[in-house]
């Protein structure tokens, strides 16, 4: 067990399980700028710090954790317990600069290398990258309700576990998967699926707010990422990859667990 401060940076969206709610996959970086999974996390146990600390995104914590022996990527870990001591969060001033010191320590530019250093003896599994050039964004289906093993898992919650649950209520399914397409510094191009919790409650909010309306939320999620990102924001995707593929050697393990979005620095001629 060891204690490790943490800059929280990504929350994926919650999966039903049968002992600890919904889990979210949770990472973020250590001090030196290095990559850290930690699971499995409650979603009600990051309610329970949001209620209690106002706990949000890149914020740093310090918290109990210890290496896990059944899973081969080097980043991975569990928390030993769920006691975790807040210290500060990072805000956005002058550009995102305080977070860019962190979470741009090891920015990778070319698919080829990240894939190379997927492969053993490194193993490497979270990253930053910084595509040369986003082409596109994509919406596709996906199943309207979960699945009904999730679902069952979820009713049968583990009554000894730390963390207080209600086994009938599942947080909302998104049906719909989205994409980003992009391109290397080589002009590789690759289409990633975003697994990040901020899009997907992105896609909520505006469903709520237009009606339940599908289209018109589906539109302005494609607005914010697409129009609005590329042209305001300097992108960045953190990537990580899902155990399952990446201990199979997929071409491409990796999926994306979050967006880096600084505005754009504008450059003013002093006359």
């Amino acid at each position: 067990m060891t204690k490790k401060k943490i800059l929280i940076t990504v929350t994926t969206y919650p999966l039903p399980s049968r002992s600890y709610d919904e889990l979210v996959c949770t990472a973020g970086f250590l001090e030196d700028g290095s990559w850290i999974r930690i699971y499995p996390i409650p979603l009600s146990f990051l309610n329970q710090i949001k209620k209690d600390t106002g706990f949000k995104k890149y914020t740093w914590i310090e918290l109990d954790v210890k290496k896990r022996t059944d899973d081969f990527r080097p980043e991975s870990y569990s928390p030993a317990n769920y006691n975790f001591k807040k210290i500060n969060t990072l805000d956005t001033s002058d550009f995102w600069e305080e977070r860019k010191n962190i979470c741009l320590k090891n920015v990778y530019t070319n698919k080829t290398k990240l894939i190379n250093d997927s492969k053993d003896p490194t193993n490497i599994s979270l990253v930053t990258f910084k595509p040369s050039k986003i082409t596109g964004f994509e919406y596709v289906n996906d199943s309207k309700e979960w699945k009904d093993e999730w679902i069952e898992l979820r009713k049968q919650t583990d009554l000894f576990a730390e963390i207080e649950t209600n086994p009938e209520k599942l947080i909302q399914k998104v049906p719909y998967k989205f994409y980003y397409i992009f391109e290397d510094d080589e002009g590789v191009s690759s289409k990633l699926m975003i697994e990040d919790w901020e899009i997907f409650q992105l896609y909520l909010n505006c469903l709520r707010d237009n009606g339940q309306d599908q289209e018109i939320a589906l539109k302005k999620v494609k607005e914010q990422y697409f129009d609005k990102f590329t042209k305001e924001n300097e992108i960045y995707l953190f990537l990580g990859t899902t155990m399952q593929w990446h201990r199979r050697r997929s071409t491409n393990p990796f999926v994306i667990i979050g967006v880096f979005y600084p505005k754009i620095k504008t450059q003013y001629t002093l006359f």
